[in-house]
């Protein structure tokens, strides 16, 4: 069945090219910018009181140390070396999910303050973008505005992960045990390609590999409802989950990962095999040590 064709139950089939997983690499590598914003957003810079690249500035050897709009990047903990990007629509975009990316992978460390300058530096570009993809990130709870120093990232415990998981679990398991019920078998086959995709992210022991593959699995699974509303809410939901928490490995052990991606198989082949009572212990296994 073509990507976006509906069955007889109404159900979207997600395709082939649906959910499919972008590769994020967990050694850091050198990514620059710069030309792609000052193509796309000629006068950020100037807005932002900072002269662009064809006028006359000093260099950046010559150049003081100051923050913009009253950041001060002094007395700041080291800022981790550069990731490479995934090249997305704008600038903006790319940071985006640059940031959360450092998130996942526990490169930005809960309690600490980042500069928009600071970060900018890292990344290859003005302070305007990552200032932006910051406002976003604290729209979803991430970090917290700490007024003419930047950006703190929130510190989570043990509780508030509990939290996260009970909420998903009443969202996600009642729609799975549905659709356990109602969706043909061919149209489980089609997520194999994912369900494998978690496991090769578990085995390469990167954190945020495995954060992308796992949303884009679970996306998958309930993109088959129907319910936009429902995706957009669980994705919001499991990403917070997948922030580390405050004294915790940013890089879980690999045995944990591996685990935790054999329950996706096993979920799809009891959805295969139709046994909605193997259903129903799998998904309440896997949200109760869900992360």
């Amino acid at each position: 069945m073509k990507q976006g064709a509906q069955d007889s139950t109404g159900t979207r089939t997600p395709g082939a090219g649906r959910g499919a997983v972008p590769h994020v690499p967990c050694q850091p590598q050198a990514g620059d910018l710069r030309r792609e914003q000052e193509a796309r957003e000629p006068r950020r810079d100037q807005e932002a009181g900072e002269p662009r690249r064809d006028q006359e500035a000093p260099a950046a050897a010559d150049r003081p140390r100051t923050g913009v709009r009253g950041e001060h990047t002094h007395g700041e903990p080291p800022v981790p070396p550069p990731r490479p990007l995934v090249r997305r629509s704008s600038v903006r975009g790319q940071i985006l999910q640059a940031l959360r990316t450092a998130l996942v992978a526990g490169e930005l460390k809960p309690g600490e303050v980042y500069s928009a300058p600071a970060l900018g530096e890292r990344f290859g570009v003005s302070a305007t973008p990552v200032r932006e993809a910051m406002q976003q990130l604290t729209l979803e709870g991430a970090v917290e505005v700490v007024p003419n120093r930047g950006f703190r990232v929130i510190e989570r415990g043990d509780r508030e992960l509990a939290e996260l998981a009970e909420v998903r679990a009443l969202l996600e398991v009642p729609v799975m045990l549905r659709l356990a019920r109602r969706v043909p078998v061919e149209r489980w086959a089609e997520l194999r390609p994912l369900a494998e995709a978690t496991v090769r992210a578990a085995a390469s022991g990167c954190r945020a590999t495995y954060a992308e593959a796992d949303r884009a699995f679970h996306r998958a699974v309930l993109s088959l409802s129907g319910n936009d509303q429902l995706v957009q809410i669980a994705e919001d939901l499991h990403r917070r989950a997948q922030w580390p928490l405050v004294g915790g490995s940013a890089r879980p052990a690999r045995a944990d990962l591996v685990a935790d991606a054999a329950e996706h198989t096993a979920l799809l082949d009891a959805l295969i095999a139709r046994d909605v009572d193997v259903v129903r212990a799998l998904v309440a296994e896997h949200f109760a040590g869900a992360d």
